[in-house]
């Protein structure tokens, strides 16, 4: 749902699809294939740490949808990015919770520590941004 949803985006502007090949673990940006190797990396240690690397995807991308949702005014391209946004918090908040029933502990890298607070301490969300 979520990549149909970028897709229709890239075909309404006509926007080249980045995605050029799918195999797992293969990018066309260098900085994406060593954040996803050291995140997998460190993610086959343990259960927890597997955990952690599940919030920390979920902090980066929260971070980087409220980037790129303040350097847009095209509506249809906004309510794309906060679906993703409240997903990606619903997902933050799960993870959150299973680090910490398995006895771990997160703290946010990308989002600042009162927006993490902020979404931690909130109800899951429901529905889809119109």
């Amino acid at each position: 749902t979520h990549t149909d949803a970028v897709k229709t985006l890239l075909d309404k502007y006509e926007i080249t699809d980045p995605v050029v090949d799918t195999t797992l673990g293969e990018f066309q940006n260098q900085n994406f294939e060593d954040l996803y190797t050291s995140l997998v990396d460190k993610g086959g240690q343990s259960l927890v740490e597997a955990l952690i690397v599940g919030a920390t995807v979920e902090d980066l991308d929260i971070n980087d949808l409220n980037e790129l949702t303040a350097r847009t005014d095209n509506q249809d391209i906004i309510t794309v990015y906060d679906n993703l946004n409240k997903g990606s918090r619903n997902h933050l908040r799960t993870f959150i919770q299973q680090i910490e029933n398995n006895g771990g502990t997160y703290e946010p890298k990308y989002i600042s520590q009162s927006e993490f607070d902020e979404i931690i301490s909130s109800e899951p969300e429901r529905g889809s941004v119109r």
